[in-house]
């Protein structure tokens, strides 16, 4: 589904990613892993077009995506869950959700009626405030948000950057459960996430990145029995 090789970006002129590699399989869960700094939200923005990479490519079901706006890729299908949620404060929970839907607006009431109903079914909550300001929402409320949002942008991709930053244990574990019952349900993602442990409970195939170059690359288990990994990032 997704296939990046030889992606160099960074921003003016600090290089951050060199000479990344990774690929994404349609059904699959795939967790980048790495500490603060590593290069994760700098790779999440060159895919999904926040940022232009150097050199390198991206291709999303065969097709070049690497110079494409971001607009135009998350009509193909690709959507990103920001790294701070960065829902829009003063606009309602429902109003949140237009907005993520803002691409497919001329479908009718009826079409987007369907993905309202998803997105209430995967968190209720959102629906008993939907119509209550998105800024007086709890942190795990506005996670919540976020990926709701997303959700009705009806993505083949969904990109989750740092998802379970500055959340209460219980709201992290809840999270990570509907990232699990959301792949169960069809969707592809790509988990960028500095808790290595809850990442690669959820995933299939990891990556660790370690100052903007994949170092390591296996399957979950495999990291999480690895040594190194267990030492730096699950604290064992």
């Amino acid at each position: 589904m997704l296939r990046v090789e030889g992606l160099n970006a960074g921003y003016g002129n600090i290089q951050v990613l060199r000479d990344l590699s990774l690929d994404v399989s349609q059904g699959e869960v795939i967790c980048l892993i790495g500490s603060n700094g590593a290069g994760k939200s700098t790779t999440m923005g060159a895919l999904s077009g926040l940022l232009r990479p150097v050199v390198g490519s991206i291709a999303f079901e065969g097709e070049a995506i690497e110079s494409q706006p971001a607009e135009r890729i998350v009509s193909r299908g690709i959507c990103l869950v920001p790294e701070g949620r960065r829902v829009f404060q003063p606009l309602s929970v429902l109003e949140n959700l237009e907005m993520g839907a803002y691409r497919r607006r001329k479908e009718g009431r009826r079409a987007l009626a369907t993905d309202f109903d998803f997105v209430y079914s995967i968190f209720p909550r959102l629906k008993e405030r939907r119509d209550q300001p998105a800024g007086t929402l709890s942190g795990g409320e506005q996670q919540m948000l976020a990926i709701g949002r997303a959700l009705m942008s009806r993505p083949y991709l969904l990109m989750l950057d740092e998802p379970s930053m500055g959340l209460a244990p219980l709201v992290v574990r809840e999270i990570f459960n509907v990232i699990a019952k959301l792949n169960a349900e069809g969707i592809t993602i790509l988990l960028a996430e500095q808790n290595a442990r809850m990442a690669l409970e959820v995933a299939s195939r990891g990556y660790v990145l370690q100052s903007g170059q994949i170092v390591l690359a296996a399957d979950a288990a495999a990291l999480e029995a690895d040594e190194a990994v267990r030492e730096a990032y699950l604290g064992i």
